[in-house]
């Protein structure tokens, strides 16, 4: 890996897989520069495998949709523990190919009935509005901890767990999975969290299966792929996934997306004003913030990506967030536009892997902001925002704002 004296650009193909690179400003000019001059290159590591870097619109959307030259089973992510990706692969949604793949995304599918929804999109209004009003009883917050909330409360709703464990899912969840920061440096403590998750939806798995309820837990429970039922790691490994995927892309764009109407007030003043604007306000939040930092493939067999001849094996590195600051797709990419349309974005990535949970994403996000633009006069920093040092999730640990309720007109 680069020393961390070197400038960003310090080399023709930079590693993009080091996590400091996105603690910083300035990561999108390097996406852009490389867009331009590299749109696939190699990077070789040592100590570490070799993996080529996908950047632009169309090559990414390329790779995504072609599922039989690049497989998920290989892993999601760079540098994933080999051992525990060969334990999930096939079981869990996100490292599982067609067609086994389709029937896994079926059975969760089959989960989200009329009521189901009706359910999560009240609770989403009600705990959205009792998350903002708290923060704006309290006044100074660390926003990273308000936009957390939310999601927790709609995974643990969506799963089947009951309202009176939510509290409890949501401190274990924070620690899991990284929103409480003091906890998430204690590998012990984390650790710890994984386990109390995994006994809590073991448990409930046990009481699905004799009483089932409309969740995704007891539509995994009862659900058949190719004739057979889903073994309890299945499930389990699917719930996980789910916590995680549901839980990141969500708090990160939430935080993200008030930053960028903090540092563009022109863009906040035009949001409060017509609430008819949310709906494209929020897609260009997911374009704008792309938590989502990569998403990981390896070729089954030898594919040409802009003149690169990806061999059989090769892992393959799909930069979301540069492929959604295309300038061949996007007019001025790196302003934050709320009326932006169309917004063919790549948050939710593309093809056999699109998000299981993207209509919902984009619900929990639209009525948050709703509800935020409705209830908020201002959000002003009252201290430097920190960014998360990760190549997976391009997020905040910190955003420290002062928010001001807004009167009646």
């Amino acid at each position: 890996m680069p020393d961390t004296t070197d400038t960003l650009l310090s080399s023709a193909t930079p590693d993009l897989s080091d996590p400091r690179r996105y603690t910083e400003d300035g990561i999108e000019e390097v996406w852009s520069t490389l867009r331009r001059t590299q749109p696939v290159f190699l990077t070789r590591r040592p100590g570490a495998a070799d993996f080529w870097s996908v950047l632009s619109h169309d090559l990414a959307t390329q790779v995504l949709k072609d599922s039989a030259t690049f497989s998920s089973t290989g892993g999601m992510r760079l540098d994933a523990d080999p051992v525990a990706n060969a334990a999930a692969a096939g079981k869990m949604l996100i490292v599982t190919d067609p067609p086994r793949h389709g029937g896994i995304r079926r059975v969760i599918n089959s989960a989200f009935t009329p009521r189901m929804v009706k359910r999560l999109t009240d609770n989403i209004r009600l705990t959205a509005v009792q998350v903002i009003e708290a923060a704006l009883d309290r006044g100074e917050v660390d926003f990273t901890q308000v936009a957390a909330r939310l999601p927790v409360s709609v995974i643990a709703d969506m799963l089947g767990v009951p309202r009176a464990d939510w509290d409890f899912m949501l401190k274990l969840t924070m620690i899991a999975f990284g929103a409480d920061e003091a906890a998430g440096t204690d590998r012990n403590t984390v650790a710890e969290a994984h386990t109390e998750l995994l006994v809590y939806y073991d448990n409930l798995l046990r009481l699905r299966r004799r009483d089932p309820q409309d969740d995704i837990v007891s539509a995994m429970a009862h659900g058949l792929v190719d004739g057979a039922p889903l073994t309890d790691e299945e499930i389990l490994l699917n719930c996980n996934g789910l916590i995680s995927g549901g839980n990141e892309t969500t708090r990160h764009a939430t935080v993200g997306g008030l930053l960028a109407l903090v540092r563009q007030p022109e863009q906040w003043d035009l949001l409060r004003a017509d609430p008819g604007l949310v709906p494209s306000a929020v897609q260009e939040i997911l374009r704008f913030t792309s938590p989502a930092l990569h998403v990981l493939r390896t070729a089954r067999q030898e594919a040409v990506l802009d003149g690169r001849v990806i061999r059989p094996g090769d892992q393959v590195a799909v930069w979301l967030p540069a492929a959604n600051r295309d300038e061949a797709v996007f007019a001025e990419p790196d302003r934050f536009d709320v009326t932006r349309t169309p917004n063919r974005h790549l948050a939710f990535a593309q093809g056999t892997h699109f998000c299981l949970g993207s209509a919902l994403a984009t619900s929990e996000l639209s009525i948050f902001f709703e509800e935020f633009t409705a209830r908020v006069a201002t959000a002003t920093p009252h201290g430097a925002p920190r960014r998360l040092e990760s190549n997976l999730v391009w997020g905040f640990t910190s955003v420290p704002l002062t928010l001001t309720r807004r009167t009646a007109p």
